[in-house]
């Protein structure tokens, strides 16, 4: 085999280190620029992902924070028209009560007046059947006509201790 043959030994280096460096500068020219510019490329590519996402983010924080501060002025609006309103219906509740009240104080009012004038009207109805009936008692029982002043007097005075 040649290749191990000592005489060839120096031909043999010779082309390998002649590989060696061909090789080397083929590398060191084209390959090694090449694969540092994607790795370059990609590096960029990444930071500018990143610095993307950063953005994205700042936004959407900037974005969540508008929508909080957005809901809790809404919140706040709504609780004040509840509260508003809440207070207007108090109000009219308050009103209608109120005048609810006074028609029926007023109806109590004539009612006691209607009673009150019942109740005299039956009084004096039965100071006239009372004084009536004891004058037709004392004619029939005892047979003497009795005076009528004096008869009303005694059962006006009866009614009065009825009381």
């Amino acid at each position: 085999m040649p290749q191990f043959d000592p005489t060839m030994f120096p031909s043999q280096i010779f082309w390998l280190v002649v590989t060696f460096v061909a090789l080397y500068l083929i590398i060191a020219r084209f390959a090694i620029p090449r694969v540092g510019e994607i790795l370059e490329q990609r590096a960029r590519l990444i930071q500018d992902d990143l610095d993307r996402a950063k953005q994205l983010k700042a936004d959407s924080d900037k974005a969540l924070a508008t929508y909080e501060k957005a809901m809790a002025d809404a919140r706040a609006q709504a609780r004040d028209v509840l509260l508003a309103v809440t207070n207007e219906m108090k109000a009219v509740v308050d009103q209608k009560t109120a005048a609810v009240t006074a028609e029926v104080t007023k109806q109590i009012a004539d009612a006691e007046t209607r009673i009150g004038k019942a109740k005299s009207d039956a009084l004096a109805q039965i100071r006239s059947i009372a004084s009536d009936t004891a004058k037709e008692a004392v004619g029939k029982l005892a047979g003497l006509s009795v005076d009528g002043a004096k008869l009303d007097a005694a059962v006006a005075g009866a009614l009065k201790d009825a009381r």
